[in-house]
């Protein structure tokens, strides 16, 4: 069922946005001003009889792994978060475990009528640890059925845990998968494992190689910076390869080559696929290969003319996944970027939100790429015991090249998403003036598919150029912007997470486009991590600003212009939350007027629960 809305029978509502200066916040400023220093005085009082907090290494470090944990926020507050809370957090159509803790994407792949996806688990806990690989299965990447575990540490040389790997299909459908392993000693090895019954749709039970490890840490490289291997592609003369992260140097990040004939026995290559110096270790590096006109996905062993290839890298670093489009040259194993100043870790990312791990699979079934991103919680890990969970997966996202930029990738939610929509409204041409906050009156709001397109009507000429990025926030405004929408709000405007364009003026009277999310007001707790992310995205002569996007309760995805920049936010309201929660319009540039069309779904629910074994569902 579609609603429409029709502004000249029903005036829009506008109300000032909230900024750092708004009188709407004065008197209320004035009373925590001095509440503030009430307690700060108590806190230097007590401070002084007591120790400095010792700095707290994140979960996971120690092991050799990156992050795992915020214990920057050990040092806040505690909110008093309530059952109802937590309950409205968890997400109704993204990936999560029934419970406990999980965190990157492995080995997705299409068998026998079945999409699998395999993950990082804690078995035990909601909090990182005894990491095996979880289980899951489903006919259309968004119901999913739990299955039991896949691979578990019972191994000498996975003891210390099952970490992250990737599935390869080979022309006779055999499925080989290559996973690290973190020995008895500690040490980062390469393991080989492969169904034991390849008939079985649901691929429930895994073989180790009895030769495992396969691959060990070479000469020069550390035994704990060894890790995380690709699928591997097939090569002209029939040899496959793949690459896997490192470092060298402690700050040189590289892509070591290795080739096999037999998937046990491995060739290093001299040399790297690429390196980057100042990017630090490499991991979970993804590499494959797309068609330039747009149009097609490709198998990963696919090269030839009219093909560029992809080369990603998640720095552990910066805990964020990077990427690239260059040439790879296949009889000499080595990758060029096409443009060198855009490198790997140094220019585009995957998602400039809370976003790690991804990995990329062809999906055979539907020729297409599909982008998985682990997601992970930015709250306290007391909270997560609390709730019993942590951490989710993105919506499963196609890849294409973009070909009207040549520099860009596209990413998109996979088509089958669109299964969950129910009723649709339409908004068309809303204008909403410098200044202001427009209500989308839509009913529930925590589950919603977003299309957005906004033109902008300058109301004054403005030459000065303008430096930044997404500023300070939606607070920081500019001639052009920023505008957009306010996402999972309260109706007084005290929680709301701002998603928007922020058009600054650049040299020779163009517009440069910032693609942002603001979390910094998302929530009243203080004990949760919120910022302002977001990068650059091209928007062409011939484009009006759009932008899509995915709300499901804590977690929000956003594409702008077609895929070309995509941030994905955690937000954790305490008021915002059910029935208040509200949707926005909002312009707070100071001379251009925005109209806004939207189409706005509300979503239902996935079905994701074990698998009926007593039922013949196979």
């Amino acid at each position: 069922m579609e609603a429409s809305y029709d502004p000249e029978q029903n005036p829009p509502l506008h109300a000032p946005l909230l900024d750092r200066s708004s009188p709407r916040t004065g008197r209320f400023a004035a009373v925590f001003a001095c509440l503030f220093s009430l307690i700060s005085l108590l806190a230097l009082i007590i401070n002084q009889t007591q120790q400095p907090f010792e700095k707290v290494q994140p979960r996971g470090v120690a092991e050799g792994v990156s992050a795992k944990s915020n214990p920057s926020l050990l040092n806040q507050v505690p909110f008093n978060w309530t059952n109802a809370m937590f309950s409205w957090q968890r997400s109704a159509y993204h990936f999560q475990p029934q419970k406990n803790w999980m965190n990157d994407p492995n080995g997705p792949l299409y068998h026998k009528g079945w999409y699998h996806l395999f993950y990082q688990y804690n078995p035990y806990s909601a909090i990182w640890g005894n990491i095996t690989w979880g289980h899951a299965v489903s006919r259309d990447l968004i119901h999913w059925l739990y299955l039991p575990l896949a691979l578990v540490p019972d191994h000498w040389y996975d003891i210390k845990g099952v970490w992250t790997g990737s599935a390869t299909i080979l022309p006779d459908a055999q499925i080989i998968m290559l996973y690290t392993g973190e020995t008895n000693e500690s040490v980062q090895v390469q393991n080989l494992a492969y169904p034991a019954n390849l008939s079985d749709p649901l691929l429930l039970h895994w073989l180790k190689y009895p030769g495992n490890p396969v691959m060990v840490p070479p000469p020069g490289i550390k035994p704990d910076d060894f890790r995380d291997p690709t699928t591997a592609w097939l090569g002209p003369e029939g040899t496959w390869r793949l690459t896997m992260g490192s470092k060298f140097n402690t700050t040189i990040g590289i892509s070591l080559v290795y080739h096999t004939t037999n998937f046990r026995d491995y060739e290093l290559l001299d040399g790297v696929l690429h390196a980057v110096p100042g990017t630090g270790m490499w991991e979970c590096v993804d590499f494959y290969p797309v068609a330039i006109n747009g149009s097609v996905a490709l198998d990963t062993s696919s090269f030839g003319p009219g093909i560029k290839h992809v080369l990603k890298a998640s720095l552990d670093n910066t805990k964020v996944d990077h990427y690239a489009i260059g040439t790879y040259a296949p009889k000499t194993d080595k990758w060029t970027p096409d443009n060198p100043e855009e490198d790997v870790g140094i220019g585009l990312k995957v998602d400039y939100g809370r976003y790690y791990a991804s990995k990329t699979f062809f999906d055979q079934h539907k020729q297409r790429r599909v982008l998985w991103g682990w997601i992970n919680e930015t709250d306290t890990e007391t909270a997560d015991l609390k709730k019993g969970w942590a951490s989710l997966q993105t919506i499963p996202r196609t890849v294409l090249y973009d070909n009207k930029t040549g520099t860009n990738l596209l990413q998109w939610p996979v088509e089958e998403v669109e299964s969950l929509r129910l009723n649709s409204t339409m908004f068309k041409e809303v204008l909403v003036e410098p200044g202001s906050v427009v209500p989308l009156d839509i009913g529930t709001t925590t589950q919603l598919d977003i299309l957005a397109e906004f033109e902008i009507e300058p109301l004054i000429s403005s030459t000065t150029n303008e430096i930044g990025n997404c500023g300070d926030g939606a607070v920081d405004r500019s001639t052009y912007g920023p505008f957009g929408l306010l996402v999972i709000a309260d109706a007084s405007l005290s929680e709301l997470t701002p998603i928007y364009f922020r058009p600054l003026n650049a040299s020779g009277g163009t517009l440069k486009t910032y693609f942002c999310t603001d979390e910094t007001r998302s929530s009243k707790a203080s004990d949760v991590f919120k910022q302002v992310y977001g990068g650059k995205v091209p928007v062409l002569d011939d484009e009006n600003y759009n932008m899509r996007v995915l709300v499901d309760h804590s977690i929000v995805e956003s594409f702008a212009q077609g895929g070309r920049t995509v941030i994905s936010s955690r937000i954790y309201p305490t008021e915002a939350i059910y029935g208040a929660a509200r949707l926005f319009l909002f312009n707070n540039a100071t001379g251009v007027n925005v109209r806004a069309t939207l189409k706005i779904w509300e979503l239902n629910s996935a079905f994701i629960r074990p698998f009926p074994f007593e039922r013949d569902c196979v």
